[in-house]
């Protein structure tokens, strides 16, 4: 492991291959792009690459950062032909494909189950950020870059390079979610979506997968599992975001779209709220996610502006 005074970014000699195993998911993978570029800003010399999978790869397409995005096998690892593997995702796999890249440093959360594959296993996030309290997603992300060599400072929003959208005069629902405690009722959603179309004149566009049930947004338009390069774009777009905590909101989030998000647990809120976001409104309710009224949805969605 380096010592203080020497960090692992300081031992990189110019040019050197940076190899980032960030999996999956949506959220965690837009989450990921605020240390990116705080990696790329501070040694713009390092070529980074990133491995994930291919259902996520559209989220760090076209990002001027990096300089490949890999698919997840060991044979990719292994060429990369890094000098450090940083593994932001944890997990069995994604040891095993930080040891496969044969880096000559291999970095990754020292908590981590079989974290004795990292040359440089990384302190919890308070420890390096000095603050012993919940710390968002992001911040547990960036201090990895802080931990390997890069000077703290604030820590961006995420980026995000979809091409624009080609219309406006909308705004986007996402009222779906893997949970169900993490899913807002629809007929809420419903109320919420005619209330923007009477305050704000915008018309209201419902997203989500394939197989989501629609059935009662049938009066909305509705786009039903599009690439998700294109949910990009139409989220980019939109005047207006609501959903429920999810991956779209955190996209939302990367383009500064003005959003409404209402999360399942409390607990929730500060590991995942809006990233640099504003402005956003957050709800949540202490009995769970039925107990926020659409009343209250409708005064954030107004305090909006």
């Amino acid at each position: 492991m380096a010592s203080a005074r020497q960090p692992v970014l300081d031992q990189l000699a110019e040019g050197s291959r940076i190899l980032i195993i960030r999996l999956r998911s949506l959220g965690d993978c837009v989450l990921t792009t605020p240390a990116i570029r705080l990696l790329n800003e501070a040694r713009p010399d390092l070529r980074i690459s990133v491995m994930v999978e291919p259902r996520f790869e559209e989220i760090f397409e076209g990002n001027p950062r990096l300089e490949a995005i890999l698919p997840p096998s060991y044979g990719a690892a292994l060429s990369s032909r890094s000098g450090l593997c940083l593994n932001l995702h944890g997990g069995t796999r994604s040891m095993l494909l930080t040891a496969a890249s044969l880096a000559r440093h291999r970095a990754g959360f020292g908590h981590h189950k079989g974290a004795a594959v990292y040359s440089a296993p990384i302190p919890r996030a308070q420890e390096i950020l000095g603050e012993e309290r919940t710390v968002h997603t992001a911040e547990h992300l960036a201090s990895a870059m802080f931990y390997l060599g890069i000077p703290r400072q604030p820590i961006p929003r995420a980026e995000l390079f979809a091409p624009p959208a080609a219309f406006s005069g909308y705004a986007v629902i996402h009222p779906f979610s893997a949970a169900a405690y993490k899913t807002w009722p629809p007929e809420r959603f419903v109320e919420l979506a005619h209330h923007i179309e009477r305050t704000r004149r915008l018309e209201p566009v419902v997203i989500g997968a394939a197989a989501d049930d629609f059935g009662p947004f049938a009066m909305f338009r509705k786009v039903a599992g599009a690439p998700l390069k294109e949910v990009m774009t139409l989220i980019s777009g939109a005047a207006l975001f609501a959903g429920n905590d999810s991956g779209p909101a955190h996209i939302a989030a990367a383009y500064d779209v003005p959003l409404l998000v209402l999360f399942g647990r409390e607990e929730q809120v500060p590991i995942w709220r809006p990233w640099q976001a504003r402005p956003a409104e957050v709800l949540s309710a202490a009995e769970g996610i039925a107990a926020v009224p659409a009343e209250a949805a409708m005064a954030a969605l107004d305090r909006l502006g």
